[in-house]
């Protein structure tokens, strides 16, 4: 598996992020929707990696700058026949290694509260995210999990395909 920064023009990617965006359509209420489409994506303060297996696209992840000592976890989708896999996790392992190479002290994220995210709240909490309050510009809401990974205390997990 090779895990790359893409510059989200590929085919592929559009693809797989409609997918991410029809997901999240389905298990949430439109108020709850935090998904980001291609072009916010590619906002500089975001970072966007791709898993590749040869020319097939696995997963993706993003990292968005919230400041100079933190981050947001966003867009982590693992193609539906390539779950189960450990994408996820080599992507998200991925992105922990980039963020404290960068210096952050903590990443955060939101998620779905519903059925629908349960498996991706299991990763996040496998990894070590622990519920926080609403942070950045999010407000409190039923329908979203808000989750920190404090970096100071890290150890990172090891995956292996």
């Amino acid at each position: 598996m090779l895990i790359r920064v893409d510059d989200l023009q590929g085919p592929e990617i559009a693809s797989l992020l409609e997918v991410h965006l029809a997901h999240s359509r389905r298990h949430s209420p439109p108020q709850s929707i935090h998904a980001l489409d291609l072009a916010r994506l590619r906002a500089p303060e975001i970072t966007f990696w791709t898993a590749w297996e040869r020319t097939e696209l696995l997963g993706c992840g993003a990292l968005r700058q919230l400041s100079p000592a933190s981050g947001e976890l966003k867009s982590m989708h693992t193609a539906e026949h390539h779950r189960g896999r450990g994408v996820a996790s080599a992507v998200l392992s991925h992105i922990i290694a980039e963020a404290k190479q960068r210096g952050y002290c903590a990443i955060c994220l939101e998620t779905g509260a519903m059925q629908g995210y349960r498996p991706s709240r299991e990763l996040y909490r496998k990894f070590g995210f622990v519920p926080c309050d609403p942070f950045g510009d999010y407000k409190t809401d039923p329908n979203s999990i808000f989750m920190r990974l404090d970096l100071t205390k890290f150890a990172p997990l090891t995956w292996a395909p």
